[in-house]
């Protein structure tokens, strides 16, 4: 293959695949007018390939963005739904019986703080007690030190 020869891709399309064919044209070739057919079938050959190869990926493409636009649709309805029926569901609750419950969290809070202060009041006491057992050991030797 010399400098001025001039390469050419062909796609060939076999069901869902595409296959690349490279062909070679030289100039020096004796017939110059049938390298121009060629060219031109190869070039026409080319354009046609990819546009179908393009236009099953932009089918697809476009498949998905309206499956992905119903998607959304569908969330949209489903959100608006639930919104309606959470409204209604706290509109027909009594009054009282909400009351009820709350108080109920109340009480779980304030059982929740008292021992939190419990255990509070507890760790002091041992935090305490292991502080005055280590001056009691660190007198216990230095005593013991000193006595020898």
């Amino acid at each position: 293959m010399s400098n001025s020869d001039t390469i050419s891709i062909g796609i060939a399309a076999n069901d869902d695949s595409y296959s690349v064919i490279p062909t070679i044209f030289s100039p020096e070739c004796d017939n110059n007018n049938v390298n121009d057919d060629n060219i031109a079938g190869s070039s026409e050959a080319l354009a046609e390939g990819i546009s179908t190869m393009l236009a099953g990926v932009i089918r697809d493409f476009d498949s998905k963005a309206e499956d992905a636009s119903r998607s959304q649709f569908q969330l949209i309805s489903a959100l608006d739904r639930l919104t309606s029926e959470l409204d209604q569901l706290l509109e027909d609750a009594p009054l009282p019986f909400i009351m009820q419950h709350a108080t109920k969290l109340s009480n779980v809070r304030k059982r929740v703080s008292s021992l939190n202060l419990l255990l509070r009041s507890v760790q002091h006491r041992l935090d305490n007690i292991d502080r005055m057992m280590s001056i009691g050991s660190l007198d216990n030797k230095s005593n013991v030190g000193g006595s020898k």
